[in-house]
C-alpha cells in the first residue's frame, strides 16, 4: 500500500504540492507563533535599577493581603501613603540614610515622561557626570541622557508651579527613565513627601526599627522600589493574549483550508479510485491509501514548517519589537517544545483532514472509472448537512446566549476574534450548495450579455460544485476575518468615543500632557480664580474589593468633588443620585456584584485603608470606561490628574475672556488645555496604534495562508482542466478567449466567496452593535470599506493569476495533444 501511494503521489504531484505547500505554510506559523508565544510566558531577570548601590530600601507597602480558603492573595494598590517623617527620623538613627523623593516635570524640551529626583539619590544607581556639575542652587538641575546640554533653559511645571529651571549638568542615561535632579533642598520643596529611604544599615535592625507596614527591601527584591518595577511582566501581557489569538487563528485557518484542500484533492481522483476499486481494491484499502498519502505529506511537511517557524520566530519578534507591540528586548527563548506541538498538530490536521475524505475515497464504486462527466450529482452528502446545521446553529446560539446573558463580553478581544470562527466554518460547510445559487446570481445579468465567456463561467463554476467551493473557501475566511476583526474594533473605539462625549459636558478639559501624571497645583489656584469658572479636579486612584471570599478585583476610581463634577459630567445613572455622594459612600457600576443602592461595601482604597462604603448610586457598564466614584478624603496620595472647567454663561467675565484667562494659566504651567470634543478626539483615536498592528499581525497570518492556499487550490483545478481548456480551442476559441473565461470563472467564484465573508461579518458586527445597544450606549457600525476592499482586490489577483498562468502554460502545447492526454 505504501509503494502504491508513493507511485501515485509521484504521478499526480501538483495535487500533493498543493497540499503538502498548505500544510507546511500552517505549521510554519504555528511554531512560529507557538515559539514567540513561548518566549512570553516568563519576563527577563532583572536586578534593582535606581537603587543598586542602597544596602537596603524601605517603602511603605504597597500591596493589600489577604486571607482567603484557597490561600493567600495579594493585590498592588494605586496610591501607596509615603514614608512618614517619624520613621525617616528612626532609620536616620540607625546610619546614613537617602531620602528619596519623585515628582512630574514637564515642560518644552523635556520628555512627557520626565521626573524629578533630589541629585543625593543619583548616586545610588550610580549616575555619574558626564559634563558640567552637580546643582548646587534653587532653580538648577543635572538631565538625563544628551537632550539637554550644560547651560541650557527651560520653563518646566512641577507640582508647585513653574520654574525657569537651568541644566548645569548631564548624567549618561541609565536606559529606564529621563529625570532631573534638583539639590535635595529643592525636592523637598517641590516634593515634601518621601518616596522611599535608603539605608545603610543591617536589614534586621531596620526592620525593627520601622516594625510592620513596611517593605524593607534587599538584595534584588530592591527593584521593588523602581519605576514601574513590573513593567516587563505587564508589557508581555498584551504580547502573550495578541500571540495566543494570533495561534487559535492560525490553527484554525489551518485545520479548515488543509481539510477543505484534501477533500477537493480526493475529490479531483474519483476516477482514479475507481479504477482502483475495478482492479479489486476494496473500500478499507482505498481509504488506508488516502491515510499512508496524508501521513507521508504531514510528516515532511509538518518537518519543514518547523524549519520554517524556527527561522521565522526570530524575524517575528524583532519585527513586534522594532513596531513597539513587544518590549525592545524581546527575544525568542531556547524553548523547543512549541515545534514539537507544531510538528503532531501538523501530522494531525493532515490525518483528520483526510478523515471524511478517505470515507468518501472507499465508497467510490468500480463504475466512477467510466464517468466522463464533470457534473458534481451530488455537492453535499447527509452527514456534512448536519454537521454544518450543529456548526451553524452553535455559532449563532453563542452569539445569542452572549448577548442575553453578558453582552459586555462580546467587546473583549478575545471573545470578538474567536467569535467569528464557528460561524466561517458553518457557512464554508454549506459552501457547495450556497455558491450555485450565488454564482446564477452574480452572472445573471453578465450572462445575458453578448458573448458566451459569463455564461460559460456561470457554467462552468455550477457543474464543478467542488472546486467552486474549495477555491471560495479561503476567501470566505479573509473577508469574513479582515471584516469582523477591523470592523469590530472599529466599532468599539466608535462607541467609546461617543459615550465619552455624552458624559463629558465641560466646556475645557485641562490634562499634563501624560497620561496619569499629576498637573500643578499652580494651574488649579489660577483656575479657581477666574470668576464665574466651575472647576472639578480629578484624582485617579483605584478601589479593591474582595469578591466571592476568594478574589480580589481592584476598579479604577476617580476622586471628585459630587456638585462640582455634576456641572461638567452627565454620568450615565441608572439608580441612586451620583449628587449623594459623600465620604461615607461609593458610587458604583453595574459589574459590581453588589449593585442595591444603600448597601454597604467594604473595600481597600487607593492608599491601602479599608472602608465600609454604602453605595450612593449605581452606573451603567456602558463599554467599560465607567468606573468608580468616590470622594477626594477617600483618595488620599493620588494627585489630580486631569480638571473639567465649564466657562461662565453670565457675570463679569464673558466665556471668551475666561477661556482666554484659563489659556494663559495653561501655557504658563505646562497644561494641555482642550475642549471637550478635542480631549475626546485625542484620548479615543479609532483604535491605537499597537492595536492596529496586533490585528494587523492576525490578518496577516490569516491572509497569507489562505493566499497560498487560494493559489494552491486554483493551481490544482486549473491542471484537471487541461482537456476541457483543449476541447474549446478545437471549438474555435483562441488562447486569449480561453484565458479571458478561465479569468472570469476566478473572479466569479471570488465574488462568491466574498459575499459569504461579507454575511459572516455583518452578523458578527449585528451581534456586536446589538451588544452595545444592550449596554446602552447606541453607536452607528463602522465597516472597514477600504479593509475589505483591500483583501478582496488581492483574493481576486491570487485566484486569477493561480488559475491563468497554469492554464496559459498549459496552452503552450496543441490542442488535439491536449485532447487526447488520460489522468
Amino acid at each position: 500500500m505504501l509503494k502504491l501511494a508513493l507511485q501515485g503521489m509521484r504521478t499526480r504531484w501538483v495535487t500533493f504540492v498543493g497540499s503538502f505547500i498548505a500544510l507546511a505554510l500552517g505549521v510554519g506559523l504555528i511554531a512560529t507563533t507557538g515559539l514567540a508565544l513561548a518566549a512570553t510566558f516568563s519576563a527577563p531577570d532583572r536586578g534593582p535599577e535606581r537603587f543598586v548601590k542602597a544596602p537596603v530600601v524601605v517603602k511603605t507597602s504597597d500591596l493589600v493581603r489577604v486571607d482567603t480558603p484557597i490561600g493567600e492573595r495579594t493585590r498592588t494598590i494605586t496610591d501607596p501613603a509615603p514614608v512618614p517623617a517619624a520613621v525617616t527620623a528612626k532609620l536616620a538613627a540607625l546610619g546614613r540614610t537617602v531620602e528619596d523623593r519623585t515628582f512630574p516635570v514637564t515642560g518644552r524640551g523635556l520628555g512627557a515622561d520626565t521626573v524629578g529626583h533630589p541629585w543625593s539619590v543619583a548616586a545610588l544607581t550610580p549616575y555619574a557626570l558626564t559634563g558640567g556639575r552637580a546643582p548646587s542652587a534653587p532653580g538648577e538641575a543635572v538631565a538625563t541622557g544628551d537632550a539637554l546640554r550644560p547651560g541650557t533653559r527651560v520653563r518646566a511645571a512641577t507640582p508647585r508651579g513653574s520654574e525657569e529651571i537651568t541644566v548645569v549638568g548631564t548624567v549618561a542615561s541609565a536606559g529606564f527613565e529621563n529625570a532631573l535632579f534638583f539639590t535635595d533642598a529643592e525636592a523637598a520643596r517641590i516634593s515634601p513627601d518621601v518616596d522611599a529611604v535608603a539605608v545603610h544599615a543591617p536589614a534586621d535592625r531596620v526592620e525593627a526599627a520601622v516594625g510592620a507596614g513596611f517593605d524593607v527591601l534587599t538584595g534584588d527584591e530592591r527593584r521593588r522600589a523602581d519605576p514601574d518595577p513590573d513593567r516587563d511582566a505587564e508589557a508581555l501581557v498584551s504580547v502573550n493574549a495578541l500571540l495566543g489569538t494570533a495561534a487559535g487563528v492560525t490553527g484554525f485557518v489551518s485545520v479548515f483550508v488543509v481539510a477543505s484542500t484534501f477533500s477537493f484533492a480526493v475529490a479531483q481522483r474519483r476516477r482514479e479510485f475507481g479504477l482502483l476499486r475495478t482492479a479489486g481494491a476494496t473500500p478499507a484499502q482505498v481509504r488506508r491509501m488516502v491515510f499512508t498519502e496524508a501521513f507521508v505529506i504531514g510528516v515532511l511537511a509538518s518537518a519543514a514548517g518547523c524549519s520554517l517557524g524556527a527561522a521565522g520566530a526570530p524575524r517575528l519578534a524583532a519585527w513586534m519589537a522594532d513596531a513597539g507591540i513587544a518590549p525592545a528586548w524581546f527575544r525568542i527563548g531556547e524553548q523547543t517544545w512549541p515545534l514539537h506541538t507544531a510538528f503532531w498538530t501538523g501530522l494531525f490536521v493532515a490525518l483528520s483532514g483526510v478523515v471524511v475524505s478517505s470515507w468518501r475515497a472507499g465508497r467510490i464504486g468500480p463504475t466512477e472509472a467510466l464517468r466522463e462527466s464533470a457534473v458534481d450529482s451530488r455537492a453535499m452528502p447527509v452527514s456534512r448537512w448536519l454537521i454544518g446545521g450543529a456548526v451553524l446553529a452553535a455559532g449563532l446560539g453563542l452569539l445569542v446566549l452572549a448577548l442575553l446573558d453578558s453582552p459586555a463580553d462580546l467587546l473583549k478581544r478575545k471573545t470578538y476574534v474567536t467569535q467569528p470562527m464557528l460561524l466561517i466554518v458553518g457557512f464554508a460547510l454549506f459552501a457547495p450548495v450556497l455558491v450555485g445559487p450565488l454564482n446564477r446570481l452574480l452572472t445573471w445579468l453578465p450572462a445575458r450579455l453578448p458573448g458566451a465567456t459569463a455564461m460559460l463561467a456561470r457554467e462552468n463554476a455550477s457543474a464543478e460544485i467542488r472546486r467552486t467551493a474549495a477555491v471560495a473557501a479561503p476567501v470566505v475566511i479573509t473577508v469574513a476575518l479582515a471584516a469582523s476583526l477591523m470592523g469590530t474594533t472599529a466599532t468599539i473605539s466608535e462607541a467609546k468615543a461617543d459615550e465619552a462625549r455624552a458624559r463629558i459636558t465641560a466646556d475645557l478639559v485641562a490634562t499634563a500632557g501624560g497620561e496619569g501624571r499629576a498637573l500643578p497645583e499652580e494651574f488649579l489656584r489660577r483656575a479657581r480664580a477666574v470668576p464665574g469658572v466651575t472647576v472639578s479636579a480629578t484624582r485617579s486612584t483605584g478601589v479593591t474589593v474582595l469578591e466571592e471570599g476568594v478574589a480580589l478585583v481592584t476598579s479604577e476610581a476617580e476622586a471628585v468633588d459630587p456638585a462640582a463634577h455634576a456641572a461638567v459630567s452627565r454620568p450615565p445613572v441608572v439608580a441612586g443620585r451620583l449628587a449623594d455622594l459623600d465620604d461615607d459612600s461609593i458610587v458604583v457600576n453595574e459589574e459590581w456584584l453588589t449593585t442595591e443602592v444603600g448597601d454597604r461595601v467594604s473595600v481597600w482604597l487607593g492608599d491601602g485603608r479599608t472602608a465600609d462604603l454604602r453605595i450612593a448610586a449605581v452606573l451603567a457598564t456602558g463599554t467599560g470606561d465607567n468606573g468608580v466614584y468616590v470622594t477626594e478624603r477617600n483618595a488620599a496620595g493620588a494627585p489630580v490628574d486631569r480638571v473639567d472647567l465649564a466657562l461662565p454663561r453670565d457675570g463679569a467675565y464673558d466665556a471668551d475672556s475666561a477661556a482666554s484667562v484659563l489659556g494663559a494659566a495653561a501655557e504658563a504651567t505646562g497644561v494641555q488645555l482642550l475642549t471637550g470634543d478635542r480631549w475626546v478626539d485625542a484620548h479615543y483615536p479609532r483604535s491605537g496604534e499597537n492595536t492596529r498592528l496586533g490585528l494587523w499581525l492576525i490578518l496577516g497570518i490569516a491572509l497569507v495562508y489562505t493566499g497560498i492556499a487560494l493559489a494552491n487550490t486554483q493551481m490544482m483545478a486549473t491542471s484537471d482542466r487541461v482537456r476541457d481548456l483543449a476541447s474549446l480551442r478545437l471549438t474555435g476559441a483562441t488562447k486569449g478567449q480561453v484565458l479571458w473565461l478561465v479569468a472570469v470563472e476566478a473572479l466569479v467564484v471570488v465574488a462568491a466567496g466574498a459575499v459569504l465573508g461579507a454575511v459572516i461579518a455583518g452578523v458578527n458586527l449585528l451581534g456586536v452593535w446589538s451588544a452595545l445597544g444592550l449596554l446602552g450606549v447606541w453607536s452607528g457600525v463602522v465597516v472597514p470599506w477600504g479593509t475589505v476592499a483591500a483583501v478582496i482586490g488581492a483574493s481576486a489577483l491570487l485566484a486569477t493569476a493561480a488559475s491563468v498562468l497554469p492554464a496559459s502554460l498549459a496552452l503552450r502545447v496543441r490542442p488535439v495533444e491536449l485532447a487526447g492526454t488520460r489522468e
